[in-house]
């Protein structure tokens, strides 16, 4: 058998549950009844700056990190940015000065383009000159904005900050690679976003006087700017239009824009190519087309005559393309880390968010969690806290509909996403064993392009969990076995179950069928949780608050048949059917309660012990802990 690993060093999120999970992109992007909007988790921090930093943090959610020692690293530096407000602040404002697609300009100098030869000089040449050039003048922004980063990173104390000021400031690489620009780059260039100034921008890039057809070729590229600005102006003259703008963007080359407003009747025939853009009017004539072109080809071939120009400088530069990989790294990490994950925290109420701790086999303990993309949604948004180990590593959650179920096994997974991506999480307190591989079976659907049923699409998603668990996965089941007979249902509910209860691996089992809760009867190590509802009236009160033990709420799937408007016989008929099932089951759980008692109790001895054990109490108090935990078992033995 084929088995597919994935990353040793990261963990492993398949497509079902990234989609489950609604980490890139949410179910539905609006709440029915309000006017907020839903987001995933990835929308919800991507308050990044550059478009490395937003592929970087995309990429860390789909495949969190597994090394403890590299986690710890992120959450120390963010524990240093959240206490330090000065660096946090100039971080930010230094961030802003580099440009967002300074990751993209390697690309430009990884290969080595084929010289530039005279039958080559054409629109499609004219274009990637143009590109190259604009690499350059990228570049040259992004090493004059080194310095500031260099001052404000020199106070840092973690030692991923110290890291990269040690990578930044002492390597001297980038400083001869700065010289190399300036001596042939024009000091005053700067990277530009608007079109027009960018373009001039890029056709001025060289210095004057280092190639005799370039200077030629800019003068040509002034004069019919200059041509197409007065015939603007003539325009605005001869046909009383004093509003008429000259925007530019590069497909188009310049064109008029002139207020619908301020149009009276028809435009004059000599304009052309009309066409009405919101409350303007966008439109050309023969005279600005054809300085257009002359405009255009004029900086085509500025555009070729500078990459003639900067040959040999972009030869120098492709030699230590490797520094500028790294730089790229530097800053993509940076952006995430203090534009995402710092500036999240920051703008949450103060002590909502705490630093998560790790260990390699201990348990995992979130309390007083909350669903991360929820509370912003829900002001009043209700937390709940989780406990499984090794003694205790299956917790089946009960609960009628809309009581919280599929909410409570969506914030755990994502609270371990987070910590796991070196960010802090919302709970009063969380201590997580590194997960491998999140596994998760939630929602039913039928698939018709595979032409699977309900039920087969259930069966595959839980084939491919046993067959790829690990002791470090986390198995995340909401339903199983409700889409066919009750009893099949049951039955493979049940053996799953016993299955996932033999390996090491963490597992949250939400369900309706209340026979799942005879399995805490049996093994010690299953523990059954309920969401509190209320029943008031013949209706439920949906508390979210999710408590230990089980809690049969009587019949709470005829009340909303009843409220549906079912016939009362048939309401009354089903009443009677249901309790004399009911008895029938509790009789079978109290016999199984007597028979595993003195087991149940060895495994709670055992599953005391496993925490005291990844505790970080002083010796006297552990050792009055186990003092006591010694004395209330022998108690229960009497």
């Amino acid at each position: 058998m084929v088995t597919f690993n994935g990353s040793f060093h990261h963990m492993n999120i398949d497509a079902a549950s990234v989609q489950n999970l609604e980490i890139i992109e949410p179910f539905h992007s609006a709440l029915l009844g309000t006017s907020n909007k839903k987001r995933s988790l990835f929308h919800m921090l991507k308050t990044t700056k550059t478009i490395g930093g937003t592929r970087l943090l995309r990429a860390n959610l789909l495949q969190p990190l597994k090394d403890i020692e590299t986690i710890k690293a992120r959450l120390d530096c963010l524990d240093e940015l959240m206490s330090n407000e000065k660096l946090f602040f100039g971080l930010s404002q230094v961030l802003r000065k580099f440009p967002k697609e300074t990751d993209r300009v390697l690309c430009h100098f990884c290969f080595k383009p084929k010289k530039v030869m005279n039958e080559s000089l054409g629109v499609d040449h004219a274009r990637k000159s143009q590109l190259l050039v604009s690499s350059i003048i990228l570049l040259k922004t992004a090493l004059d904005s080194l310095p500031l980063l260099s001052k404000v990173l020199k106070e840092a104390k973690s030692s991923l900050l110290t890291n990269i000021y040690k990578s930044v400031s002492e390597n001297e690489k980038y400083a001869a690679i700065r010289r190399r620009i300036g001596e042939v780059i024009d000091e005053d260039v700067l990277h530009a976003r608007v079109p027009f100034v960018a373009r001039t921008q890029q056709c001025f890039a060289v210095k004057a006087g280092i190639d005799g057809l370039l200077d030629i070729a800019r003068r040509s590229f002034c004069d019919t700017s200059e041509a197409i600005h007065n015939l603007a102006n003539k325009y605005r003259e001869e046909f009383k239009l004093p509003n008429l703008k000259l925007p530019f963007n590069n497909r188009q080359g310049f064109y008029f824009s002139i207020p619908y407003k301020d149009v009276k009747g028809k435009l004059p025939s000599k304009f052309i190519q009309v066409m009405k853009h919101g409350n303007n009017i966008h439109c050309s004539t023969l005279e600005l087309a054809s300085l257009n072109v002359r405009n255009k080809s004029a900086a085509g071939e500025c555009f070729i005559r500078t990459e003639v120009c900067l040959e040999a400088l972009i030869d120098g530069i492709r030699e230590d393309v490797s520094v500028l990989k790294l730089l790229a790294e530097v800053l993509c990490l940076l952006d995430m880390i203090v534009n995402s994950f710092a500036h999240s925290i920051s703008t949450k109420p103060v002590d909502q968010y705490s630093r998560p701790e790790f260990t390699d086999h201990g348990p995992l303990a979130i309390d007083a969690g909350r669903h991360p993309i929820l509370e912003s949604i829900h002001n009043d948004f209700i937390p709940n806290s989780i406990f499984l180990s090794e003694a205790s590593n299956m917790l089946i959650v009960m609960g009628p509909n809309m009581s919280g179920k599929s909410t409570y096994l969506q914030q755990v997974c994502l609270i371990i996403i987070l910590a796991q991506i070196g960010c802090y999480v919302p709970a009063r307190f969380a201590t997580i064993r590194v997960v491998d591989h999140i596994f998760t079976r939630m929602g039913s659907m039928d698939n018709l392009e595979s032409n699977s049923s309900t039920f087969m699409t259930e069966m595959k998603e839980t084939a491919f969990i046993m067959q790829n668990v690990s002791e470090r996965s986390l198995i995340i089941t909401d339903e199983l076995g409700r889409a066919t007979s009750s009893s099949d249902g049951l039955a493979i509910a049940w053996s799953c179950c016993e299955y996932l209860l033999s390996l090491k691996a963490y597992t949250i089992f939400a369900t309706h069928i209340e026979t799942m809760a005879e399995l805490a009867t049996i093994y010690p190590n299953v523990k059954i949780s309920h969401f509190d509802v209320d029943v008031k009236n013949n209706r439920l009160d949906f508390k979210f608050q999710l408590k230990d033990g089980p809690r049969y709420i009587p019949h709470y799937g005829l009340l909303l048949a009843e409220v549906a408007g079912l016939p009362s016989s048939v309401i009354e008929t089903a009443r009677s059917i249901t309790s004399r099932i009911t008895q029938k089951e509790l009789k079978k759980m109290e016999v199984n309660c007597r028979q595993y008692h003195h087991i149940q109790m060895a495994y709670r001895v055992a599953q005391k012990l496993i925490c005291l054990k990844y505790s970080s109490h002083n010796e006297e108090t552990v050792r009055q802990a186990l003092q006591n935990l010694k004395d209330s078992y022998l108690q229960s033995q009497v």
